[in-house]
């Protein structure tokens, strides 16, 4: 099992969760983010006064899918996240050794 955490511009968010649906994903965790990368923030005129925004919104994706669905999974999220601009965001992939579902003690791929 793989969990894979995105990155991603917020206005991304309903085209990867659809992508995602169509290649069988069961479920996924958002958290809205802040944070910033090689974009380095922006500067922004308020009542005349510059000022720089260091950390821009975004929003982080989570989910766990099982070993023979990581590539499709990724695939999705890249072709449904990219823009071609900066700040397009990440994709980190890491093991997950076990999974328990708390209402009826399924685990590994069955808890997915």
């Amino acid at each position: 099992m793989k969990k894979i955490e995105a990155i991603i511009k917020p206005f991304k968010l309903d085209e990867v969760k659809e992508a995602l649906q169509e290649v069988g994903v069961q479920g996924i965790t958002v958290i809205e983010v802040k944070g910033f990368g090689r974009q380095k923030g922006r500067t922004e005129l308020y009542r005349g006064a510059e000022y720089v925004v260091d950390f821009l919104p975004k929003v982080k994706i989570e989910l766990v899918v099982a070993d023979d669905m990581l590539s499709k999974a990724l695939d999705s999220i890249k072709a449904s996240a990219q823009t071609g601009r900066i700040g397009d965001g990440k994709i980190f992939v890491s093991s997950i050794e076990q999974v328990i579902r708390i209402r009826t003690g399924e685990t590994g791929t069955d808890a997915i």
